[in-house]
């Protein structure tokens, strides 16, 4: 079954387009990964799919209605985890959560009932009667996912909520992702962690300049790019290197540079490594080369030529 989907979506800010008559569907029991460099429009494809932002074209469709996706019954069926860390820093947990609670109607014994499981399901239970100002980053990250839990979505979206958190709270709230599926609940889920899109993924949705560029399985997605080889030279002066004299080697299709390291991405069998290195070599020391095999990243790279890591100025 279908849960959401947008047709033909078209969302502008002045001249651009950040959703591009963009087309998705999530359907029931998926986990999604949304990927995408910065400025790809994931943060408004998300807005417009959960009715926070108008769209100029297009239909969204949400559990089935497309004449009216944001009604106030079909809000109560979604859960939405902000990038931005949305609790009440003065009251206790269990307050934060009850006043979420009643927000979605729950009221007296079922509303506690609620609270209680979301805080057990994060791991918080013991913090019940804490105000949040004395948590850490990764408990805050795990209150704020509990705060979109206790009216039991049907539909949960996660914006990045591993964002600046210790490797302990990244782990709990991955194993939480993947227990909250198993009891029903149908995810999509952005980061800028590729390892975390390989480790819980159904699905995942490439996104660029507004539209949906690939979807697929993690291994799928692989497969599109088994004919192609990345080779990563560590190297002393990676601004002496004429990127696009590596750029006009036969075969070459992709040339990236990070800190020292040069990545570069060719046809498999194509025998370039050599003559990539010669030109390396005549500009710079070469600290270390390392051939990889495909990978999601990889996969990432062919088709936007951008890295995933880099925060800034993203929207």
């Amino acid at each position: 079954m279908t849960l959401a989907s947008m047709q033909s979506v078209l969302k502008r800010y002045g001249s651009c387009a950040a959703l591009d008559y963009i087309d998705l569907e999530i359907h029931e029991g998926e986990i999604v990964g949304l990927l995408g460099p910065n400025g790809a429009g994931k943060t408004t494809l998300i807005q417009a799919l959960t009715g926070i932002l108008p769209v100029d074209q297009g239909r969204i469709s949400l559990f089935g209605d497309s004449r009216n996706p944001f009604s106030d019954a079909n809000k109560q069926k979604l859960g939405l985890v902000t990038q931005e860390i949305a609790v009440f820093e003065e009251l206790t947990a269990k307050e934060g959560l009850e006043f979420f609670a009643g927000i979605y109607g729950l009221r007296r014994e079922e509303k506690k009932k609620r609270v209680a499981e979301a805080l057990e399901f994060v791991g918080l239970s013991a913090y019940a009667n804490k105000v949040p100002h004395k948590f850490s980053g990764g408990m805050k990250r795990r209150l704020n996912i509990a705060c979109a839990l206790t009216h039991r979505p049907r539909l949960l979206i996660m914006d990045e909520p591993t964002v600046g958190i210790d490797p302990q709270s990244r782990n709990h709230i991955l194993e939480s992702v993947q227990k909250l599926r198993e009891q029903g609940t149908t995810i999509l889920y952005t980061t800028h962690c590729m390892e975390e899109v390989q480790e819980i993924a159904s699905r995942v949705v490439i996104l660029d300049q507004g539209q949906v560029v690939k979807e697929g399985t993690v291994q799928q997605l692989i497969e599109t790019v088994r004919h192609e080889e990345t080779i990563i030279f560590d190297v002393a002066d990676p601004l002496g290197i004429p990127l696009r004299q590596v750029e006009s080697i036969a075969g070459v299709s992709q040339v990236s540079v990070s800190g020292s390291r040069i990545t570069v991405i060719s046809a498999a069998g194509a025998g370039n490594l050599d003559r990539i290195l010669s030109v390396v070599q005549q500009h710079s020391g070469v600290l270390g080369i390392q051939a990889d095999k495909p990978n999601l990243e990889d996969v990432f790279l062919t088709l936007t030529g951008k890295q995933l890591r880099d925060r800034e100025g993203s929207r």
